[in-house]
C-alpha cells in the first residue's frame, strides 16, 4: 500500500509538471507495467479532473487545477502513517520526520476542508419531505462522500411498494436528479444486482470502510431507452407530434434516450424515441395536454382514450 501512495504522490507531481505525459512515460518514471499506471489514474480521477483528449495527447488536469499530492483515502492515510515505524530508523535521512509532519499536516487540513466542501454542497441542494413522514434528514454529504471515496454504505430502507423496512449495504455508484428528486444507483448486496434507490427513502446512511470497484459497469448502457429513472421490461416505440405552441421547449428536454425531432411545414414538430417504460413516457407527454398527440403505436392511442374516457365520467358526476 505505502509503495501505491507513493506511486500517486509520483504521477500527480509528473503531470503537474508535464502537461501532455503519456502514460507509457508515467509507467517509466515508475517502474511499473502501464496497466498499473491505468489503475492509478481512475484513482486519481476520483479527486482530480486528470484528462486525456485522444489517443497521443498525454494526461493532464483541467482548468487551472493545483493539488498537493495527498486526498488520502482511509487506508492509504493509515499506511503512510505507520510509514516511520516500518523504515530502518538508523538510514532514515536528515529531514525526514519534518518533511513527514508537513505531509500529515497538510493531508489533516485538506481532508477537513473537503468535508466542509461536501456540507456546503448538502446545504445548498434542497430536498423536500415524504408526506407519510414528518421530516427527512438529508443524506447527500454521507453519499457524496461514498461516491468519491468508492466505499460501500449500510443503510436502513423503506420501500414504498412492499411497505417494508430493510437493511442494506450498498455500493454506492451515481446520484440522478429525476423529477424534484435524487436516486442513488448502485450494487445491492442483499439482491446481488444493481438497483435503484429513491434518497427520500433512506431513514439511515453510514460509510462503512469497505471499499469496492464498479468493474466495467456504464451508467449509459444501464439507462439505455430509460425515459425517467425507472427501467421497464420491454422497448417501445413512440411517435408523438408536437404544436408548435410547446416544440421549443420539448427541444431542451434534458434526456438519457436520443429521440428523432423533424420540423413539420405547419409548425409542429415530429418526436419518435424508443423507451423501455410506456407508462413513465406516457405520463410525461400528458403534462402536454392537446399540444401533443400520440400517433404510434396505436395501442397507447387506445390507452390513453380509455384514460380520458374515465376522467371525463369522474368529472361529469
Amino acid at each position: 500500500m505505502t509503495d501505491k501512495v507513493i506511486r500517486i504522490f509520483k504521477i500527480i507531481n509528473a503531470i503537474q509538471a508535464n502537461p501532455g505525459i503519456t502514460a507509457a512515460d508515467l509507467a517509466f518514471r515508475c517502474e511499473v507495467n502501464i496497466r498499473t499506471i491505468y489503475r492509478d489514474l481512475e484513482v486519481i480521477s476520483h479527486f482530480a479532473p486528470v484528462t486525456n483528449e485522444g489517443r497521443g495527447t498525454g494526461y493532464r488536469f483541467m482548468g487551472k487545477f493545483f493539488m498537493y499530492p495527498l486526498d488520502f483515502s482511509e487506508q492509504e492515510s493509515l499506511a503512510f502513517s505507520l510509514l516511520p515505524s516500518v523504515l530502518n530508523q538508523g538510514k532514515i535521512p536528515p529531514g525526514f520526520h519534518s518533511a513527514y509532519d508537513k505531509v500529515m499536516g497538510t493531508h489533516l487540513k485538506e481532508k477537513s476542508r473537503q468535508n466542509g466542501i461536501l456540507e456546503n454542497i448538502a446545504d445548498i441542494i434542497q430536498m423536500g419531505t415524504p408526506a407519510y413522514r414528518k421530516e427527512s434528514r438529508n443524506f447527500l454529504q454521507p453519499l457524496i462522500g461514498a461516491i468519491l471515496e468508492q466505499r460501500s454504505i449500510r443503510t436502513i430502507y423503506h420501500s414504498q411498494s412492499r411497505n417494508a423496512t430493510t437493511a442494506r449495504e450498498i455500493d454506492p455508484y451515481y446520484l440522478v436528479p429525476r423529477d424534484q428528486r435524487f436516486y442513488l444507483i448502485g450494487y445491492c448486496h442483499l439482491k446481488g444486482a444493481i438497483r435503484t434507490f429513491r434518497i427520500s427513502r433512506f431513514q439511515q446512511v453510514e460509510m462503512t470502510a469497505s471499499t469496492f470497484d464498479k468493474g466495467n459497469f456504464n451508467i449509459k448502457h444501464y439507462l439505455k431507452n430509460t425515459w425517467s429513472i425507472n427501467r421497464g421490461t420491454r422497448n417501445i416505440t413512440f411517435k408523438v407530434r408536437f404544436h408548435p405552441e410547446v416544440a421549443r421547449y420539448i427541444r431542451e428536454e434534458e434526456l438519457f434516450v436520443h429521440p428523432r425531432m423533424s420540423d413539420e411545414g405547419d409548425g409542429t414538430m415530429l418526436f419518435e424515441v424508443t423507451v423501455n417504460n410506456e407508462k413513465e413516457f406516457t405520463k410525461w407527454v400528458l403534462q402536454y395536454g392537446p399540444n401533443a398527440e400520440i400517433l404510434e403505436p396505436e395501442s397507447a392511442r387506445t390507452g390513453l382514450k380509455l384514460q380520458l374516457e374515465q376522467w371525463l365520467e369522474v368529472y361529469q358526476q
